[in-house]
């Protein structure tokens, strides 16, 4: 029984959407993710998956792309990403499969350790963040404060968060949510969104007492990363 993570699958079953703009290692991804899993991954494990699932623009599209992970094996659970544009009432998508999880001001857990989270948003502080930006991030640290708060009352004292979008700006500085994560200790934030050539500068590591994992599956090889056993 293993706790696993992975990012940015970005699943096109149904459709032409094709990623090597990042470059030729983004051929036949897909692929890729499903041989790693299957090397690895057991019926008994539980998968986090952080955003940018689907590019599909609507639920009916989606149901191909989310058959596809629920086909292979483990717990799933997962939060949006920016072009998730699929995702749907969060009520709709917990009733879907039995091994799929959808994070949306909730929680689940893993053994002992509390699993929560939300989307994020670009960071204060980035080029061009603009008034609407600033609405749209002060939405997502409500979000994530009461996935936070959930878990806290169910008395977890262990937490793992995913994020979708770094929880920094590119000059990596302090922002309102890592304020957050400080406040209720967390203890691992795994996020993606990142691809190209933003891998090559990454705010990761042990920080200030919390440890940073990047999950972009390009980043990973598109190998899930072991997290916990």
């Amino acid at each position: 029984m293993a706790l696993w993570a992975i990012s940015d699958l970005h699943l096109a079953i149904n459709s032409d959407k094709p990623m090597d703009i990042f470059g030729d290692n983004w051929n036949n991804h897909d692929e890729k993710i499903k041989e790693n899993w299957l090397r690895k991954i057991s019926s008994e494990d539980t998968v986090l998956i952080a955003g940018d699932i689907s590019w599909s623009m609507n639920i009916g599209e989606g149901r191909s792309d989310l058959e596809w992970i629920h086909k292979l094996p483990g717990r799933k659970i997962l939060v949006k990403g920016n072009h998730d544009y699929w995702w749907s009432s969060i009520t709709k998508l917990n009733l879907l499969y039995d091994d799929m999880d959808f994070i949306q001001n909730n929680f689940f857990s893993y053994k002992e350790v509390a699993i929560c989270g939300t989307r994020g948003y670009i960071c204060p502080g980035a080029a061009r963040f603009s008034s609407h930006d600033e609405k749209i991030y002060n939405r997502e640290l409500i979000r994530l404060r009461i996935s936070l708060d959930e878990a806290v009352k169910n008395g977890y004292k262990k937490i793992i968060v995913m994020l979708h979008y770094p929880p920094t700006n590119d000059k990596f500085e302090e922002t309102e949510l890592i304020k957050i994560l400080k406040e209720y200790n967390v203890g691992r934030v795994i996020y993606g969104h990142l691809h190209g050539p933003s891998l090559n500068r990454l705010y990761e590591g042990n920080i200030e007492g919390i440890e940073y994992i990047v999950t972009s599956c390009d980043y990973l090889n598109f190998d899930p990363l072991l997290i916990l056993e």
